[in-house]
């Protein structure tokens, strides 16, 4: 097996034949896979600014932050275009538990010739910056504070790290791409949604080259997304349902944005409707359990107003649900 250090793209590839956006740009790829490259998802739609403003990462190593709601797909969009170049990618969830000695290494007890030892265990940063590979902080402004600041060094233009347990000094590999994505782009959480994000150090923020916002899909993109997840819906009458699921999505989206509810249905949470139908047999049922049911109950008047809308019947009140599997 290939040393992954060793690895560097072979390939050149066209923008326009692999991703079906209008530009002459190639970009860098690597012709075989390695174990550390994510799968390909066939159904995956692709924003093309979002798409762009990734692959400049890529091509010209700038440091590329994604931003937007949650279930819009910034980390899977980053992965995705990794998993078409072939490119190694690493993503790590950046939630309150992980700290500095999770990132950077720690020591830790072995056993060498019948002797324990201690020795030190390097974390996924250094070990990422050594080699070709695409790092993506997922959830940026959920990180502890000692984090952010061991991910500051990265973003300077030479991004040379430092072990201080080690007195090393790490150069990154010339095909090491660092990517992130947040929620509220480093202004903490100001419209209640994200709850454990906090303000980003502006002094970070300044430090990144590109700042890409990734909106909700357009209504037809995402119902075909949603048909492609889930097949037994590509009828006649299951594309009519989808359609009435979308948009009441999109309703959410309006209702939360004008401050009418404070719960929005992401293109995620639709899929999961669909799927639960299929397990229970009824639309309404299937709802609240995807999405009504982690609403407020105050808002539960306006929810089933848009249900109403879309689907042309009012929601009627939850039953048993063994009664759906009847």
């Amino acid at each position: 097996m290939t040393d992954i250090q060793q690895l560097k793209p072979d390939l050149k590839v066209s923008v326009r034949e692999l991703f079906g956006i209008d530009s002459d740009l190639k970009v860098p790829a690597f012709s075989e896979r390695e174990e550390h490259v994510p799968e390909v998802d066939v159904a995956y739609r692709f924003n093309t600014d979002v798409t762009l403003a990734i692959l400049s990462g890529f091509v010209n190593d700038r440091r590329v932050m994604v931003q937007g709601m949650h279930g819009t797909g910034k980390s899977t969009h980053i992965e995705q275009i990794a998993a078409r170049l072939n490119w190694p990618c690493i993503r790590i969830n950046l939630d309150g538990h992980i700290s500095r000695l999770d990132l950077v290494g720690r020591d830790a007890i072995v056993v060498k010739d019948n002797k324990q030892i201690t020795e030190f265990q390097e974390g996924l940063l250094p070990w990422s910056i050594q080699r070709p590979v695409a790092l993506v902080f997922d959830e940026l402004d959920a990180a502890r504070p000692e984090v952010m600041f061991v991910i500051q060094r990265l973003l300077e233009r030479e991004g040379k790290f430092t072990l201080l347990d080690q007195n090393k000094v790490l150069t990154p590999h010339n095909y090491f791409r660092l990517f992130a994505t947040a929620n509220t782009v480093g202004l903490g959480n100001l419209n209640g949604l994200y709850h454990g994000t906090s303000m980003i150090n502006q002094a970070q923020i300044d430090r990144w080259n590109i700042i890409a916002k990734l909106n909700y899909l357009e209504a037809q993109e995402e119902i075909d997304i949603v048909l492609s997840r889930v097949p037994s819906f590509d009828t006649e009458a299951g594309r009519s349902t989808v359609a009435s699921m979308v948009a009441l999505a999109g309703l959410t989206r309006k209702g939360f944005a004008a401050g009418d509810i404070s719960t929005v249905m992401s293109p995620r949470t639709v899929i999961f409707w669909a799927e639960n139908m299929e397990i229970f047999h009824d639309t309404a049922a299937a709802f609240r359990l995807s999405f009504f049911n982690k609403c407020d109950e105050a808002e539960y008047a306006t929810i089933a107003e848009y249900y109403q809308r879309c689907f042309d019947r009012e929601l009627p009140e939850s039953e048993s649900i063994s009664a759906w599997f009847d």
